[in-house]
């Protein structure tokens, strides 16, 4: 018998701009989607900088995790993918600021290109 799943939607993230869900909770499992810098107020992309760009990212992740009743102590695991490792760094420092302790294991990836033209976008995966 298949497990039971239930989508994740918040107003406090972007709305999907695929055929995809923010989230999907299964049992204690919670796979979110990875997320760009979208403000999910205005809908607009946030570029200023790279560090600006990944609180945006990691705003979004907490609206959608905060909507599933988690937070980021639930993360079991991140995926960072990147356009430019030379931003590591920047984002390394502003992702680590989202987690007290226990952190999540996470592999960060550079890529070709990412939607959009953003310069970094993340994953999740948590568990209650």
């Amino acid at each position: 018998m298949p497990m039971e799943k239930q989508i994740i939607n918040t107003n406090n993230a972007p709305a999907p701009i695929g055929p995809y869900n923010q989230a999907v909770q299964s049992g204690n499992l919670l796979f979110v989607s990875g997320q760009i810098a979208i403000n999910p107020e205005t809908d607009q992309l946030v570029l200023d900088d790279i560090k600006t760009e990944t609180h945006q990212v990691m705003k979004n992740l907490k609206g959608i995790l905060t909507a599933a009743g988690m937070d980021f102590n639930n993360v079991l695991k991140t995926t960072i993918f990147i356009m430019n490792m030379n931003d590591f760094g920047q984002i390394n420092e502003v992702y680590g600021s989202y987690f007290t302790s226990d952190y999540p294991a996470r592999e960060t990836v550079q890529v070709a290109a990412l939607p959009k033209g953003v310069n970094v976008e993340i994953s999740v995966i948590a568990s209650k």
